[in-house]
């Protein structure tokens, strides 16, 4: 490239072809690098850019490096992909409460969870947001995922709607952390709490810096929170009393809540112009009574919601016919929501006794990963028949020379998988055995094939087991009636969640 001095020019060639000029305004002072005399340009710019998008064009300045905008910071970038994930507006959001709600703590099984497990995973992951609300800290909801066989959700609401976090890595949404601080001061809410003997600190873990909380009786509820919300008026704070569960009471900022958190989301969704075509809201107390406040919003009570819930629905959405009290319980609930509502299909695979007869109009990669897993399960509970007839049609589904990179590094013929499976038929009959798959995410590679990640997840008892999967799928040369080809399956231990015998994992 030729040099004037220290001034830089394009050659007229590449000037021509790509458009851009950089020219040196002869207000700068020379030269333009520290490595020679002068000194930058006022304000602490380097270098000031003009752009000519043609030759015969006038130059223009684009801007000063102090101009530009800031660079996001990793919590926008990680935000920014969550939201992104789906290229258009979610088919539907569920934003649901955990304890009592989707997980029933009733249910030594999880049935009511592992079904609606299923029907996301196979019918709604792929386009629409699962959202959990929940009043826990992040320290006790993540002991709850280590308990439960729940989803991996989109976005979490924790701490009774004073936290917000997005993805797998739960990064914090510092806009909702600035919002939330206007009017708070939590050592003065601790002063004048400290005044009240009936309140009892709750534990440490539920301490939040926009969440004090305290247990206290039923009976005295209500005066307390009279009384304490005139103290801390006159302190001059604007704070939220919520009282739930029976005995549960939370101080927040009056701008938070489980249902400010939900209006807050989906006024940055409609701000990137991807407002979600339907939003069903699920929850079972008195904290989760702002989510039915929504405008616009679906809502089911399930069967088993406090009266606390209960009363407020009756004094204040009775006639409301877009919120319903489910006859089901907890995660059952939902799905029947989901029904009544027709937001979409209400069927979960779990529910389906013969798999080999779905009927699909199309190939669905996501429907066929869960169908498998679940086909897995119930063949070693022995909940299907021990029939050569399954296995044939398992072999018929996986191509001849199709491989199974096994967790442990060893690689396998998935038709040698398959004949294994005769081994292991009824080997966790009468246990608490359960697989479920988490995050199912295909990605169409080809005319007619398709790639799925997911991770695979095994309850046998207390102890969980899983491994990220990848699959390559093939619909040549195959009708939908026929099911998808496994053409590739890819497993790699999740940290944490392997086994001490590798042995023990088939497929």
């Amino acid at each position: 490239m030729p040099r004037i001095g220290s001034q830089y020019l394009l050659q007229p060639i590449i000037n021509n072809c790509l458009g851009p000029k950089l020219v040196r305004p002869s207000s700068f002072p020379l030269p333009l690098s520290p490595s020679g005399s002068g000194s930058y340009p006022p304000g602490g710019e380097r270098l000031l850019l003009l752009l000519r998008t043609h030759p015969s064009s006038p130059i223009r300045p684009i801007a000063s490096a102090a101009s530009l905008p800031p660079p996001p910071t990793p919590n926008e970038v990680h935000i920014k992909v969550t939201m992104d994930r789906l290229a258009d507006a979610a088919h539907l959001m569920i934003v649901s409460d955990l304890d009592h709600t989707m997980v029933d703590h009733h249910d030594p099984e999880n049935m009511s969870l592992l079904r609606f497990n299923a029907l996301w995973e196979a019918n709604y992951r792929d386009n629409s947001l699962l959202v959990f609300s929940t009043g826990r800290s992040p320290t006790l909801y993540k002991e709850l995922r280590k308990e439960k066989p729940m989803l991996t959700p989109d976005i979490t609401i924790m701490s009774v709607g004073t936290e917000i976090t997005y993805g797998n890595a739960m990064v914090p949404d510092d806009g909702w952390v600035e919002f939330l601080n206007q009017k708070w001061d939590r050592k003065i809410v601790t002063e004048e709490t400290s005044k009240f003997p009936e309140l009892t600190l709750q534990s440490h873990t539920e301490q939040r810096p926009h969440k004090v909380s305290f247990y206290v009786q039923k009976d005295k509820a209500q005066d307390v929170i009279k009384a304490l919300a005139a103290r801390l008026e006159e302190r001059g704070l604007d704070v939220k009393i919520i009282y739930s569960g029976g005995m549960d009471l939370d101080i927040l900022p009056q701008g938070a809540g489980k249902g400010q958190a939900l209006a807050y989301l989906l006024k940055k969704f409609r701000a990137e112009g991807k407002s979600p075509n339907n939003t069903l809201v699920c929850g079972d107390s008195g904290n989760d009574a702002e989510l039915f406040s929504i405008p616009e919003v679906y809502g089911v009570m399930v069967s088993n919601a406090q009266e606390e819930l209960l009363q407020w629905h009756a004094a204040n959405a009775k006639d409301n016919s877009k919120i319903i009290h489910a006859t089901e319980r907890c995660a059952a609930g939902i799905i029947q929501a989901i029904g009544h509502f027709n937001l979409g299909p209400s069927v979960s695979p779990r529910d389906v006794t013969d798999l080999s007869d779905s009927k699909l109009d199309d190939f669905d990669p996501a429907y066929e990963v869960v169908k498998f897993n679940l086909f897995f399960e119930r063949w070693r509970c022995a909940e299907v028949e021990k029939s050569e007839l399954y296995l044939a049609n398992m072999k018929a589904v996986c191509c001849p020379s199709g491989v199974l990179v096994h967790p442990s590094g060893i690689e396998k013929l998935l038709g040698d998988c398959v004949n294994a499976f005769r081994t292991c038929y009824g080997d966790q009959q009468g246990k608490s055995y359960r697989v479920w798959v988490d995050q199912v995410l295909p990605t169409q590679v080809g005319s007619d094939s398709w790639l799925v990640k997911y991770k695979k997840w095994e309850l046998s008892g207390e102890k969980q087991k899983g491994c990220l999967t990848t699959v390559l799928l093939s619909s040549k040369g195959v009708s939908v009636p026929e099911g998808l080809t496994w053409v590739h399956v890819h497993q790699t231990w999740l940290d944490g969640a392997g086994p001490t015998d590798d042995s023990s994992w088939f497929f």
